[in-house]
């Protein structure tokens, strides 16, 4: 039974109890600024979809209804700017933290093979090449890599942790690197929505694949977009031959979107007002911690995207969590995501207005 758990990293949020309960004893409560997790209600619209497919008593299919597919190709084509994409160009998936770590193993992945991901990054891009027993790398620029035995090539824009947006221009290189190499490109793309000073664009858009989804493959979530982190509601898009070869695979497993949030997502996909609005409150929060950290002392780096602030007082990431655990407020190390960020913290904006504000009250 602990031969696969082995294989793992120990989990990292464990590491961080002991600054929580010191957090959690401040008088006024904790301000949990870690895990990112959204706070804001799921919007009604979404919420009486869900509702009114409650009374779903067969098996739902992996694929999807006709209509989560028609919803899922129209927001690609129209958010995204993939303007060839069709029902064989999508398939629903139980959340992304599900598919990338499973990813690799699907594909058939394994010993002798490479999955490379950002130095800094989404600890699960490794757990997934652990869990098959293929070899994590890291990049700084994927081009860089020696492309022998890489057989998975993870980008990430926006950057979770450091909110970085990867320019339209490096991804028209980095996916032609790719194809020239016969590396299965997987970009992750769950904050695309959430640009605040960079406009994040897509590897699936016209100008970056060319019009062509051959060899690329894009991962997308409505967990921040539309506070649907309980929902398990995400999907992929992209080369048709893969995601067949997915879709096949995910039906023996039984990895089946539920029908009620089969229709949630068709909801959510279809209405852009409640994004809006989600922005806004996110927008606000960003603004406020971001002054307060940098009047605290606080450099912020990159961070032009995404629902974190990637900020450094240049000293050990540990003994910027305690100094902040001292004041109630509750973030993640930058180790977390790897050695690099070994002297950064990542603040997450998602709690509440009210907690946003005692935050800054501390910090002040």
């Amino acid at each position: 039974m602990a031969a696969v758990s082995d294989r793992l990293p120990a989990f990292p949020w464990d590491k961080l109890e002991p600054y929580k309960k010191t957090a959690a004893a401040h008088p006024d409560g904790i301000v949990d600024l870690s895990v990112g997790t959204p706070v804001d209600p799921v919007p009604q619209l979404i919420q009486r979809a869900l509702i009114e497919a409650a009374d779903s008593p067969g098996y739902p299919t992996v694929w999807g209804t006709a209509a989560l597919r028609d919803a899922i190709t129209g927001w690609v084509r129209g958010r995204l700017g993939a303007s060839a994409a069709g029902h064989r160009n999508v398939l629903p998936v139980v959340g992304s933290k599900e598919l990338v770590a499973w990813l690799p193993t699907q594909l058939g992945l394994g010993a002798g093979d490479k999955v490379a991901y950002p130095r800094l990054a989404y600890p699960t891009y490794e757990v997934g090449a652990r869990l098959c027993g293929a070899e994590a790398v890291v990049y700084d620029d994927p081009t860089e890599l020696d492309p022998a035995g890489v057989k998975l090539l993870w980008l990430n824009s926006p950057s979770n942790p450091t909110g970085k947006v990867i320019p339209k221009d490096d991804l028209v290189r980095i996916v032609a690197w790719a194809r020239e190499h016969g590396i299965l490109l997987f970009s992750d793309e769950c904050y695309l929505e959430l640009g605040w000073e960079a406009e994040p664009v897509s590897v699936l858009h016209d100008d970056v694949c060319g019009g062509s989804y051959e060899g690329i493959v894009a991962v997308h979530s409505l967990s921040k977009r539309s506070n649907l982190a309980g929902y398990r509601a995400a999907f992929i898009a992209g080369d048709a031959d893969v995601l067949g070869e997915l879709l096949e695979i995910r039906k023996h497993g039984g990895m089946m979107t539920p029908a009620p949030v089969q229709a949630a997502t068709v909801a959510a996909l279809g209405d852009d007002h409640h994004v809006e609005e989600q922005r806004e409150r996110y927008a606000a929060r960003r603004t406020a911690l971001r002054a307060a950290l940098e009047a605290h002392g606080f450099r912020v780096e990159h961070s032009e995207a995404s629902l974190y602030l990637w900020v450094t007082r240049d000293e050990p990431c540990w003994e910027t969590v305690a100094h902040l655990a001292d004041l109630g407020i509750l973030v993640a190390p930058g180790d977390f995501y790897g050695e690099a960020g070994a002297r950064f913290v990542r603040v997450a904006f998602t709690a509440t207005d009210e907690r946003v504000e005692a935050a800054v009250k501390r910090l002040g």
